[in-house]
């Protein structure tokens, strides 16, 4: 790889560098188990470095939360650009989000530590932001389609989303996770089936 030349390249991997180097020190003890100076050693920055790129740790594991949400609403996106049948399409895309939540590397940050970290607001905000789009889009495509009778979706997509996130958590929160997700699956599934039209 081509290190970086202009001060702007190299201010985007610093940057870079300590968002990898933050997230996996969070995966692996938790935020409150992980210092700056830490942080900036397995980065190789300087604590300047740091606070030139972020306010507070806190602002560097917000950057690592959003990085963790991008990546899975793209995986999630990608397991259902290979469904056809638009309710297919929504199961296919909760059974992926359902996988996700089975990842201690993942269910670590955005689950367990994301809500009390940054508060219960602006963590539903950063999982609105992230999810709402991807579920509205797969409401809509199953109105259009005829699966699911005509109705307002920003609603819908709401509840379906708090719904996920509920069975996140309890699947994060699991003594056996792995157990948590395959009892969860069937319920949430049938939510999605009662909205099938004509059902």
């Amino acid at each position: 790889m081509t290190p970086p030349t202009s001060k702007a390249e190299q201010g985007e991997a610093t940057r870079a560098g300590l968002v990898e180097a933050a997230r996996e020190l969070f995966t692996e003890r938790g935020y409150g188990g992980v210092g700056t100076e830490e942080i900036v050693r397995r980065a190789r920055v300087t604590r300047g470095a740091l606070y030139h790129h972020f306010a507070d740790k806190r602002d560097l594991f917000r950057a690592v939360h959003e990085q963790i949400e991008q990546e899975v609403v793209d995986a999630i996106a990608a397991q259902m650009a290979g469904a056809g049948d638009p309710l297919e399409l929504l199961r296919v895309g909760t059974r992926a989000f359902l996988d996700v939540c089975t990842d201690p590397a993942i269910t670590r940050v955005t689950l367990i530590d994301a809500p009390s970290v940054l508060g219960w607001e602006e963590w539903r905000e950063i999982d609105m932001r992230y999810g709402l789009g991807l579920v509205s889009a797969g409401l809509q495509g199953a109105i259009d389609a005829g699966a699911i009778p005509p109705q307002p979706v920003r609603p819908l997509a709401h509840l379906l989303l708090g719904a996920m996130g509920e069975a996140g958590m309890a699947i994060a929160n699991a003594e056996d996770p792995t157990a948590a997700r395959a009892e969860i699956e069937p319920a949430l599934l049938s939510l999605l089936e009662g909205l099938r039209a004509g059902a």
